[in-house]
């Protein structure tokens, strides 16, 4: 008896539990167009360049598929509504324009893809760029002024690679040179790119005219550096100077009393 209630209740399980839905259908794809088998598109070229490759969407499904496509900088697409029939696959062309002027080196886009019907799923293409030319690096130190002892100053990467830059300060004048590092640097420059950073130089251990000198290196042969003149007064400074002029004065003033109160030499008699 329990052994006929268990198949009765497996017969009626198991066509629900091995059957597929009438809705569901087999999953679709967008990847690069076949031929290689490629995880993503790799395009290459100079700046002005236009690249050509091809994408394939497939339905593996039995109904209709329509999908929007969207892209990345620089990338355009034949179209970008794509209807496939069930069980078919269309190939979608793209181009990959460089813009004039563009640094080389290494770059990511994508194309993505959006199900409208049926709705509800996503995927994408990822689009891997190199940008071939020589490599130039440039850097260039500009506005430096100061105020006091705050010195401010602008590094702007004149150049077609990111950069990164180390900055020296070194203030001389009279009573020597001093030399530090800049306390805040750009952990990368990008070309075309620039920053203004300012720098306090703090107490100073005398009271000088300078010549304040920013200096900007990244890398060997990568150096600039400009000037600017500045009055640096420490307050240790100060009061020595205003202690030495109260000694001064004091010492003066005495003098000048003791000169009027020195009786006067009687002239002899011929």
């Amino acid at each position: 008896m329990a052994a006929r209630l268990r198949t009765a209740a497996l017969a009626v399980l198991l066509p629900g539990l091995l059957a597929t839905p009438a809705h569901a259908a087999p999953d679709w794809t967008l990847a690069p167009a076949p031929g290689a088998g490629r995880p993503y598109v790799y395009a290459e070229g100079a700046p002005g360049a236009v690249l050509e490759d091809r994408l394939t969407l497939t339905n593996p499904g039995a109904a209709p598929l329509t999908v929007r496509l969207g892209t990345g900088a620089w990338v355009a697409l034949a179209a970008t509504t794509v209807t496939v029939p069930p069980r078919t696959r269309a190939d979608i062309p793209l181009t990959v324009t460089v813009p004039p002027g563009t640094p080389p080196g290494e770059r990511t886009t994508a194309v993505t893809a959006a199900a409208t019907r049926p709705a509800g799923r996503t995927a994408a293409v990822r689009l891997h760029l190199r940008i071939t030319g020589p490599a130039v690096a440039a850097l260039s130190v500009e506005d430096v002024s100061t105020e006091g002892p705050t010195v401010r100053y602008t590094l702007v990467n004149r150049g077609n690679t990111v950069l990164r830059p180390r900055v020296e300060l070194s203030a001389d004048g009279l009573l020597g040179t001093d030399r530090r590092t800049a306390r805040t640097t750009p952990a990368e420059l990008l070309p075309g790119h620039r920053v203004t950073r300012t720098e306090t130089w703090g107490e100073r251990p005398f009271l000088d005219s300078v010549s304040v000198r920013v200096t900007a290196t990244a890398g060997p042969g990568t150096r600039a550096e400009a000037t600017a003149s500045t009055t640096l007064v420490s307050r240790p400074a100060t009061a020595a100077a205003l202690t030495g002029t109260a000694v001064l004065l004091f010492v003066g003033m005495r003098r000048l009393r003791r000169s009027r109160t020195r009786p006067r030499a009687t002239e002899a008699n011929p």
